[in-house]
């Protein structure tokens, strides 16, 4: 039996899935895919405090999911999505699995319907 997962697993992948489990810090991923944003910018859709966010940052940037670089007074954060694609990565090597389990569904579907156009045209 193929082992999966095992061989190429990124050892930043717990931190990656694990920052990636909470949807705040889901959010402020998206909000960062729209560009650079200072704390300030990134809390203002919240309900939470500034050193909050803060740390749903520093999650996401041990993850390597964001880095965060020093203009002056602010620390802007930009969206680090390299990571993301080991992630992606390791969840294509389910790929196979989840064609085998659509093409099962399909034909389960299809069997139904046969089943459906049957029953209808006995009656």
């Amino acid at each position: 039996m193929k082992q999966i997962g095992y061989a190429k697993a990124s050892p930043n992948l717990d931190a990656i899935f694990s920052a990636l489990a909470d949807p705040t810090r889901r959010a402020i991923l998206v909000r960062l895919a729209e560009g650079e944003a200072s704390v300030g910018e990134i809390a203002a859709p919240f309900s939470m405090s500034q050193p909050a966010i803060s740390k749903h940052l520093k999650v996401l940037e041990r993850a390597g999911l964001i880095v965060r670089g020093v203009d002056e007074q602010r620390r802007p954060a930009k969206l680090q999505a390299d990571a993301m694609g080991v992630a992606v990565e390791w969840l294509a090597e389910f790929e196979q699995f989840w064609d085998g389990s659509f093409d099962q569904l399909d034909s389960v579907l299809m069997q139904m319907k046969k089943s459906e156009r049957g029953e209808t045209g006995n009656e």
